[in-house]
């Protein structure tokens, strides 16, 4: 499939990482819907958006990702504009923290366990039942799983239930592999170190500050950084490139 073709669904689109992989991917010829939970959010990346693009290019929503109807809904009014989207990017998380950072595990409430996991991996298993019947159809699809470097080496500032939650894509990655066999989807998980982002704090904070000095590259990442490897796998030339984690850290983390 040629870029002036295809469509691309990108969760958590309107801020940080989500946001610069809507752009990048606009930019290389995709019409792309996104949503955010944020009204405000979705409201200025459809502002910033349409400096460059008309509004036949993108689809901007604000969607509840742990409703059910709600993302039946997007999906509906994706395929109404264009058709079902040959690209899915699950990018959307929450990692609460408060005044002292995430909660120890001995204090992890189940009300932040249950909505943490329902963001992060059950609003991404809904994404894809969404999208994977019409990619089989058609023969070609790019799933992309937004992992965490908090899902593969010893979490530093992460909460336990967003540890897990990014951990647990792995098992979802593993269980679509087998339901898309031999039917040209392809299914990979993209895992950001530390990327400056709004949820991520300013390069100056201390966290950030920490970080910097465990990154051999010698600098926090940028969305972009991230947006560029995602555009990367959704292209026509990641076509064996499945199954993958692709590490995005500066090495950080580099399990060699």
């Amino acid at each position: 499939m040629d870029a002036w073709q295809r469509v691309a669904v990108v969760t958590g689109g309107s801020s940080g990482i989500g946001l610069a992989t809507v752009t990048h991917l606009l930019h290389a010829g995709f019409r792309v819907g996104f949503f955010g939970q944020s009204a405000s959010h979705v409201d200025q990346a459809r502002t910033m958006i349409r400096r460059q693009f008309d509004d036949g290019w993108f689809l901007a929503r604000c969607v509840d990702l742990t409703s059910p109807q709600q993302v039946a809904g997007f999906f509906s009014d994706v395929q109404d504009r264009w058709r079902m989207p040959d690209t899915l990017v699950c990018n959307a998380g929450i990692s609460p923290k408060g005044p002292e950072g995430a909660a120890p595990f001995a204090r992890l409430s189940l009300d932040e366990w249950n909505k943490v996991l329902s963001v992060n991996l059950t609003g991404a298993m809904l994404c894809c039942q969404a999208v994977v019947p019409a990619m089989v159809i058609q023969r070609f699809g790019r799933i992309i799983l937004i992992g965490s470097i908090a899902g593969r080496a010893l979490p530093k500032v992460a909460g336990t239930a967003y540890v897990v939650s990014k951990a647990a894509l792995s098992g979802l990655c593993r269980s679509l592999l087998a339901a898309c066999a031999g039917t040209g989807v392809t299914v990979n998980i993209v895992a950001p170190g530390r990327i400056v982002t709004e949820m991520a704090g300013t390069p100056e904070s201390a966290v950030n500050r920490a970080a910097l000095e465990r990154i051999p590259v010698g600098r926090l990442g940028e969305p972009m950084d991230v947006a560029s490897m995602i555009g990367f796998l959704a292209s026509s030339d990641a076509g064996f490139i499945n199954g993958a984690i692709i590490d995005v850290n500066g090495g950080e983390f580099a399990p060699l």
